[in-house]
């Protein structure tokens, strides 16, 4: 679903994808916040589309601009005991500290942090895991 938000002039560029990280207190006064925090944080976004439409901005240098974006889905990987499609789960990264695994970045997404909520839309296959543990590569809606 394309939504309509705003972002830093130097992000307005279709193509480009970003990390929501949420709401900033430097913002809370702004007329323009309700536009710029109507995405979800800790969820990845693509610029789709870059409208015409630019205000001044007291934390973006160069202003923001409004732009369609997209919700990207998420590649991660749960215990195998959680992977089950359509159900929803809090996230709780896979204690690894083994970061030159190849599968470190699907136990630790970037942008996601411990507690957020997602819907897994489907599981796959099983990872191999030099720790011993077993873990289902999904995807996150």
């Amino acid at each position: 679903m394309v939504v309509v938000t705003l972002i830093g002039e130097q992000f307005a560029e279709p193509g480009k994808t970003f990390v929501f990280r949420g709401p900033i207190t430097e913002c809370r006064d702004c007329k323009l916040k309700g536009i710029c925090f109507n995405l979800d944080a800790g969820c990845r976004y693509c610029v789709k589309e870059v409208r015409d439409v630019h205000h001044e901005c007291r934390i973006h240098e160069g202003g923001v601009r409004a732009a369609e974006v997209e919700k990207l889905s998420i590649d991660s990987a749960v215990p195998k005991k959680y992977a089950l499609e359509g159900s929803t789960l809090s996230f709780n990264p896979v204690e690894c500290e083994q970061i030159g695994c190849e599968n470190y970045r699907l136990c630790h997404p970037i942008g996601v942090s411990k507690g957020m909520r997602f819907k897994i839309s489907t599981a796959g296959e099983e990872l191999q895991c030099p720790a011993g543990q077993r873990i289902i590569k999904v995807v996150f809606e």
